[in-house]
């Protein structure tokens, strides 16, 4: 599980381009929207797109993502319990 926060982070500033921000900046338990990393509703489509293409995982509902997408560390344990890749 540690290697897929790992892989998730370094996939999330790649993805999002987040020139700022290292791996070690991002806490497993850190709100990825709002006051944690301050991703926005395009950044949410991002990482739709990133889970389907990395992971085989479609999301169809909105407030699915809004979920899953809560910290590094719920993103991480969905993704280990739905990935088809």
């Amino acid at each position: 599980m540690e290697a897929l926060k790992q892989e998730l982070k370094s996939k999330i500033i790649e993805v999002l381009n987040l020139e700022d921000i290292t791996v070690a900046d991002i806490n497993d338990e850190d709100a990825l929207f709002g006051d944690g990393l301050g991703l926005d509703s395009i950044d949410a489509l991002e990482l739709i797109v990133m889970l389907d293409k990395d992971y085989g995982i479609k999301l169809v509902d909105p407030k699915e993502g809004k979920t899953i997408f809560k910290s590094i560390e719920v993103m991480a344990d969905y993704i280990a319990k739905n990935r088809v890749k």
